[in-house]
């Protein structure tokens, strides 16, 4: 079982990127319950030891990386800058592609009253979201959904971890607070349909949105 363990970190430690379950059980012949197991146990070895790096499972996809705690040091070696906080209006479209995923970028639009393809630019060069084929219908729009990087950044094993949304139904927009929640117009907020500084950030000329008619 050692030298299952020393594999596993092998093959994980070369490959830097995401490696699948699958991948794992054909390089060592094993089935998968063994190798989840083995995989699980590292992952709470390097945890509770707290070593420098650490286990990151994202769906069916295992990924060696370095320790949270360490994040700052690990910048100042490599020079590296802390990566921008998302605004509340990315947070905003990322949440919707999160829950209604595949969708296009209209349907983000309609939930939100305001033209969000700024936005959903800046989400895709984060790598956050990703383009997934087209909706067949006239015009063909693009349809998104989230990445691998995406549970990564919000520490999700899979997209069934996400927490249950509130019903917005069909009334109101859809807006996040200053503490990234997400704001029910159920609840009785005002919606104006646009980005404003009172309700979702910076204005709607700083972040590239328009406000639809």
């Amino acid at each position: 079982m050692r030298e299952v363990e020393s594999a596993i970190e092998g093959i994980l430690f070369a490959s830097g990127e995401p490696v699948k379950v699958d991948r794992i059980c054909v390089a060592l012949d094993l089935d998968r319950p063994t190798v989840e197991q083995v995989l699980q146990k590292l992952m709470d070895y390097y945890a509770y030891e707290r070593r420098g790096v650490r286990l990151v499972r994202m769906e069916d996809c295992w990924q060696m990386c370095s320790a949270p705690d360490y994040a700052d040091v690990i910048r100042k070696a490599f020079e590296i800058r802390k990566p921008a906080r998302l605004s509340q209006p990315a947070l905003e479209v990322l949440t919707i592609i999160a829950y209604y995923q595949p969708t296009t970028r209209a349907y983000v639009d309609q939930i939100r009253g305001v033209d969000s393809a700024y936005t959903i630019g800046l989400l895709l060069e984060r790598k956050l979201i990703e383009e997934c084929g087209r909706l067949q219908v006239p015009g063909r729009p693009h349809l998104y959904r989230t990445t691998r990087n995406f549970l990564r950044a919000f520490h999700l094993d899979s997209l069934d971890d996400l927490p249950e949304m509130p019903d917005l139904g069909g009334e109101g927009q859809m807006r996040i607070n200053e503490n990234g929640e997400i704001v029910d117009p159920a609840d009785g907020a005002e919606i104006t349909g646009a980005d404003t500084p009172e309700t979702a950030g910076p204005p709607a000329e700083e972040t590239g949105e328009q406000e639809l008619p």
